[in-house]
């Protein structure tokens, strides 16, 4: 039988087969993950490694376009928006101190924020390190700190 115009399979140029191609980008990968190999302090040769030194650009940080770097870049907002929804809650349940400041006791936070999150405290740390809110002590625990007050700082 014979095929039609629509169904026949149009010849590719002379050393571009399928297997060519896939061997050509099989390469390409293969010395690519090689030389992240040499970079990798994780891997078994040593010799090669990369040193960076503290204070360079890339100390600390992942790979530029890695998936870490990406997976780092989705926490890093997504902590952000539980600190907005927890500012949110502050002001919510909280009252306006004798500085126009609203505060609120961690008692009443942790009952309010812990239907919606089990990370408060967590949350509370992060947002006193942007300066967002203020209490004492270097941690809240549930029960003994429930009358120490929290303080918005906006």
């Amino acid at each position: 039988m014979a095929e039609s115009g629509a169904n026949r399979r149009v010849p590719e140029a002379p050393g571009q087969d399928g297997t060519v191609r896939l061997r050509h980008k099989w390469q390409q990968w293969a010395d690519g993950h090689l030389e992240y190999q040499r970079c990798n302090p994780f891997s078994g040769s040593r010799a090669a490694t990369l040193r960076l030194q503290r204070g360079a650009e890339e100390y600390g940080h992942p790979q530029r376009g890695s998936k870490t770097e990406q997976r780092g870049k989705d926490a890093h907002v997504l902590v952000g928006k539980e600190v907005e929804e927890l500012l949110y809650i502050i002001r919510r349940y909280g009252e306006a101190g004798p500085d126009g400041n609203i505060c609120v006791t961690f008692g009443r936070l942790f009952d309010a924020y812990v239907t919606i999150s089990n990370k408060v405290v967590g949350i509370l740390l992060r947002a006193r390190k942007h300066g967002l809110v203020h209490f004492d002590g270097e941690m809240l625990w549930q029960g003994r700190d429930d009358r120490a007050l929290i303080t918005l700082l906006e």
